[in-house]
């Protein structure tokens, strides 16, 4: 069972850092680690036991994640023409065929250096498969822990709930996804208020180029139109980002109470990020998602991840490079 060891310390040293802090992106890579190692342990035993059903499941296995590689570049691929259907054009709607252009681009250049076996082949191939390897088990980490935090228990007190602005419908019209973010907001007051006094709601969203009124307004409007107390909002009108939303409020509550805690509400595929962003900043409280649409989920959260990796592009390029230097060194070695 010794062979377990590492995927056990390194569970244990998941579980110790999300009792510490639970907004980190270390914690997504610690969990995705104890996996890997379980995994690899798993498969040794299996191999190394010499049985017949030990190497059965070992090749079904690996079968299963070949078939799951082509079942993901099927999904992906389904996902970008119905963004593109749905959505437009936008590069920032393409993520989805991209990805499923790169995972085809891979595969072929592995294929092709397997065949060839020539040096420059094998070195790209290395190479190829490396950084995909790399950073297929990033993204799979990423969205494993993005999907355990959403669904990890808020505070039972908060001073303040905090909806992040996305955007104006024809510059003056809330849209469905912001309109789910608000929606969740006031079930998470309401929730917080029946524990104790009635936290103070802010909406936080300044006023883009093509928009008649800065988000807060509009967001402060939709609320009070459904019953909302209008004295428990504040109006965060000034920023234009994420990091400016979270930065402009941390300075309302510190204003009003040093001491404050609060609860952060956007979209499940924007939770994580925007609590690691919280905690580099320096907000005291948490990140919780509202709903969004099935279609929509795959595009944006492959540019939630972009932007993490865009986050630690030191660590990113560092290791990037070092799998380049793994094709080069295999090329000259062949």
């Amino acid at each position: 069972m010794m062979v377990y060891a590492p995927a056990v310390l390194l569970f244990l040293a998941f579980c110790w850092r999300m009792v510490r802090e639970r907004r980190r992106f270390g914690n997504a890579v610690l969990l995705g680690l104890a996996a890997l190692c379980a995994l690899a342990a798993w498969m040794y035993r299996l191999l190394s036991s010499g049985s017949t059903s030990g190497l059965v499941i070992a090749s079904s296995l690996l079968a299963l994640g070949a078939v799951g590689i082509l079942v993901l570049v099927c999904l992906l691929f389904l996902n970008g023409l119905r963004m593109v259907r749905k959505e437009g054009r936008s590069p920032s709607n393409l993520l989805s065929l991209m990805g499923a252009l790169c995972v085809v681009g891979v595969v072929a250049l592995v294929v092709t250096a397997a065949v060839l076996r020539t040096p420059v082949m094998i070195g790209v191939g290395v190479a190829a498969l490396g950084l995909a390897c790399y950073l297929s088990f990033l993204f799979l980490s990423f969205v494993v822990y993005a999907f355990l935090y959403g669904r990890l228990r808020i505070r039972r007190k908060a001073d303040y709930v905090v909806v992040l602005g996305s955007g104006l419908l024809g510059g003056t019209t809330v849209p469905p996804l912001l309109a789910s973010r608000l929606l969740r907001a006031q079930e998470v007051h309401a929730q917080l208020a029946r524990r104790g006094a009635a936290p103070v709601l802010i909406a936080s969203g300044g006023q883009g180029p093509d928009e008649e009124l800065p988000e807060s307004h509009a967001m402060a409007d939709y609320l009070t139109e459904r019953g909302f107390p209008a004295d428990l909002i504040e109006r965060e009108d000034r920023s234009t980002t994420t990091e400016e939303n979270l930065r402009f409020s941390k300075a309302i509550m510190e204003k009003s109470d040093p001491g404050y805690r609060c609860v952060i509400v956007t979209n499940n595929y924007h939770a994580f990020r925007a609590a690691l962003l919280a905690r580099r900043i320096g907000v005291r409280g948490q990140v919780v998602g509202s709903t969004t649409a099935a279609y929509f989920w795959p595009n944006a959260t492959i540019r939630e991840f972009a932007a993490v990796l865009v986050a630690y592009k030191r660590t990113n390029i560092a290791m990037c490079l070092l799998f380049v230097l793994g094709g080069v060194l295999a090329w000259v070695a062949r």
